[in-house]
């Protein structure tokens, strides 16, 4: 359990430090943008690739990347629903920044540390489904309503295949699949690189934080938080007691369902020309209160 709470202690350091780095000024608003697009096209598909080399996969546990996928589709549907008479810009931020789950660099550790190989190869499924989504699906979608735009397939994806991290995890799922590996210098590379990925995705919510904000944003982070972990509970309920699953895999879902929103969320709330302060002061929270119900989780289940 210590080694899960210097973890999750680091991460909360590395986003103050991006906070006071920007209130100092060694970073400007403007340096936001670097970052994300840092994050987005070299750290995150690095870690991506780094993650999958390490993965067998198991084809009885395949059913684990619909449920990443599904989990994400009904949480874009509810941000949807919720802001049903709000601006398109609103519509978009909420399919957004409920949806998506930080599994990489923050859900993983917990898992590796606590339920062994086969948790690993669970959570490392769900985040194939759930990254098809988060890296690039759900900002197709919702720019397209944050642009009031009429979509057909292939306009759609168009837009989802222009996320590297997307294309990345599509590529890398099928290369698994296959059981065809990467030469080792790529892979010697994109360790090095994917390495960096936690870091500087926290140092990104660390620098769009944003702690001046009007009542109404308030209202809505709050608002956030309640229906994002409410279907969080409502989500582990479902894993728990209805999948037929071995109880060892259902119980690296519970944990998955209570992880932090998707640090790229925040760069995908820009892109789509949200509000980046409130979507990073929602990710850094989400951070802080997922830390808090998945040790809890972590302990139970250990005394289980």
């Amino acid at each position: 359990m210590g080694v899960v709470l210097t973890k999750a202690a680091s991460f909360i350091l590395i986003i103050v430090l991006g906070y006071i780095l920007k209130r100092v000024g060694f970073f400007k608003p403007n340096d936001f943008q670097l970052v994300s697009r840092m994050v987005l096209n070299i750290t995150l598909p690095c870690a991506v690739i780094t993650n999958f080399e390490k993965l067998s996969l198991e084809t009885s546990l395949l059913m684990l990347v619909a449920i990443g996928v599904i989990c994400n589709l009904v949480m874009i549907a509810t941000g949807y629903i919720v802001s049903w008479r709000r601006t398109h810009t609103e519509k978009a931020f909420n399919m957004i920044n409920y949806s998506g789950y930080n599994i990489g660099c923050f859900t993983l550790p917990y898992v590796q540390n606590f339920l062994g190989p086969v948790g690993v190869v669970a959570t490392c499924l769900f985040d194939a489904g759930n990254s098809v989504l988060c890296t690039g699906g759900t900002y197709s979608i919702a720019s397209a309503v944050a642009n009031n735009e009429r979509t057909n397939a292939a306009s759609y994806l168009k837009k989802m295949f222009s996320s590297i991290p997307m294309d990345t995890y599509l590529i890398m799922l099928v290369l698994s699949l296959l059981h065809i590996t990467l030469p080792a210098g790529v892979t010697a590379f994109t360790g090095i690189v994917g390495q960096a990925n936690g870091f500087l995705a926290m140092l990104m919510i660390g620098i769009g934080f944003e702690l001046r904000l009007e009542k109404s944003q308030v209202a809505g982070i709050l608002k956030a938080v309640i229906i994002r972990y409410g279907m969080a509970i409502l989500f582990a309920a479902f894993f728990y007691f209805l999948l037929p699953l071995p109880l060892e895999v259902r119980l690296v879902l519970v944990i998955i369902a209570f992880a932090p929103i998707s640090a790229v969320c925040t760069a995908f709330t820009q892109k789509c020309g949200g509000n980046v302060a409130m979507s990073s002061t929602l990710n850094s929270l989400s951070i802080l209160i997922s830390i808090v119900l998945m040790t809890s989780l972590m302990a139970v289940l250990k005394i289980a």
